[in-house]
């Protein structure tokens, strides 16, 4: 019976909608809009965006969303599908580890908080790096702890494997915590420690894996590679805050509070053990993986909510060990009312907050393309009521039809109601460019699933006399004489002419 909801569950979170959505700009696109462009040249080695050269992430998402294309095709299903792939994988392992442990007991509610929870839910079938990395540094720290338990080689090579397919997914990420947790576990054991990490046929074994690709990148790139991949997109990311993302030290106990929707209150309950999640050396080593996960990202200048995914995987099984200590239902379900109440709240405050914007701004005609149907209204009032009910039953059923219909009303109605207003504009407007053969450039606009749907490079430049330009309504006034050709909601393709 758990073996069978485990399985409802991951259906229901990661391939329910798996090509139900254009992609979401801007990182789906700049992904997929990549693996078509690796394809297109037959260059798998050098990742490029709209004939750029792009160094944000290492290789092996792009080779496996190469692989799904060659045999879905290149559609959303096929560029999301290696995530998806990669996310039951990742579940299948918090299963097996809890199982091995802990119990089968604690496996399963660990288990169902990580695939039931908010954000794991918009990750794992997000056509992205971080569902495939969440599985290696997963795979990695169970292995090395097994290896500390059992004391078995296989399970420190096994370590050194993960920890290199990690790298080829993200970069040195997937080093610095399996290496940095467990040397704060070790501590007082140290020649243990670094006998694990300089073990040469561990050493031979990431490097067999990792290296070939590092070099072969260096070799084609030189500096470039050095420059944009490792000082930019990895230690520039900790030194300073890159595009933007930012935040306050305790950015990510917000995205806690809010990722962990059902499951709010079961983490709150833990935390206020939080002395007990030391009591045993596998509690200890839980807690360290997770505190080290937060304390170093909420210090680093670059804040994005994904980050804090590294750390969940530990999080699932202390918020699975403390969940049948709790007793009331009300307080359980509180965020769930609060997910219930807000989506129930969007489409009244629409009005308010379009009232707050500037008219004819971007993000003004998106929030007024946002359309809330008769089936919106009728999911979330029922789970609203249901809800009510739900307060009744033994916590362990409220609890899973809470997630339920999270993951519902989630990835059936939010989703598609911020896809419809923002997103399909821009697939639309691709696939009347690719109809009628029009080669288009972006300008003020960073959009590349354009690219991906129309199956040409869209570069992003100023737009000149004769060009077919992609751009957001709210930039028209720009140019004085031009033709629409498309446009909807928020964004326009226009053809500049000649002033008159």
């Amino acid at each position: 019976m758990n073996k069978s909801l485990l399985w409802l569950f991951i259906f229901l979170s990661f391939y329910l909608t798996l090509g139900y959505y254009p992609l979401f700009n801007l990182d789906e696109g700049a992904f997929s809009e990549a693996t078509r462009e690796m394809l297109a040249s037959g260059d798998f080695i050098t990742t490029y965006l709209n004939g750029a050269l792009r160094f944000d992430k290492p290789i092996l998402i792009y080779w496996l969303q190469a692989l799904s294309a060659s045999i879905f095709g290149l559609n959303e299903f096929a560029m999301r599908l290696p995530s998806a792939v990669a996310a039951t994988l990742w579940a299948w392992a918090i299963w097996r580890f809890g199982k091995r442990f802990f119990d089968e007991k604690t496996a399963f509610w660990a288990t169902i908080f990580m695939v039931g929870s908010l954000q794991i839910s918009i990750i794992a079938k997000a056509a992205i790096a971080d569902a495939l990395l969440n599985l290696f540094i997963a795979l990695s720290m169970f292995c090395f702890y097994t290896y500390i338990h059992t004391h078995q080689k296989r399970y420190l090579y096994a370590t050194f494997a993960t920890i290199a397919l990690g790298t080829l997914t993200k970069g040195p990420v997937a080093i610095m915590i399996p290496l940095m947790v467990s040397f704060l576990y070790l501590v007082k054991n140290l020649r243990f420690w670094l006998r694990s990490v300089f073990d040469p046929v561990g050493i031979a074994i990431f490097l067999a894996l990792a290296a070939p690709w590092y070099v072969a990148e260096y070799l084609a790139q030189g500096d470039l590679f050095i420059q944009g991949f490792f000082l930019k997109h990895n230690i520039g990311r900790f030194g300073s805050a890159m595009e933007g993302h930012t935040g306050p030290i305790f950015y990510y106990l917000l995205v806690l509070l809010v990722g962990l929707i059902p499951f709010t209150s079961i983490f709150l309950f833990a935390l206020r053990h939080i002395k007990e999640w030391f009591a045993t050396p596998l509690r200890r080593y839980l807690a360290l993986w997770f505190g080290f996960v937060f304390i170093f990202f909420s210090l680093s200048h670059t804040k994005l909510p994904h980050y804090i995914i590294y750390g969940y995987t530990p999080l699932f099984f202390l918020m699975a060990l403390y969940f049948p200590k709790m007793r009331s239902s009300f307080w359980l379900l509180v965020p769930y009312f609060f997910f219930i109440s807000i989506a129930l709240l969007l489409p009244i405050l629409q009005p308010v907050i379009l009232s707050s914007m500037h008219p004819g701004r971007y993000d003004y005609q998106i929030v007024a393309a946002l359309h809330f149907g008769w089936d919106y209204w009728l999911f979330f009032i029922t789970a609203f009521l249901l809800g009510i009910w739900m307060v009744r039953l033994p916590k362990e059923r409220s609890i899973l039809l809470a997630s339920a219909l999270t993951l519902l009303g989630l990835n059936l109605f939010i989703a598609r109601v911020y896809a419809q207003a923002a997103e399909e504009p821009i697939k639309e407007a691709a696939l009347f460019a690719k109809k009628h053969n029009l080669s288009v450039i972006m300008d003020g606009i960073n959009t590349p699933s354009f690219a991906f749907y129309e199956r040409r490079i869209a570069p992003k430049r100023d737009a000149r006399l004769g060009n077919v330009v992609l751009i957001k309504k709210e930039k028209l006034k720009k140019f004085k004489n031009f033709d629409i050709l498309f446009e909807k909601n928020a964004i326009a393709l226009i053809r500049i002419k000649e002033n008159k």
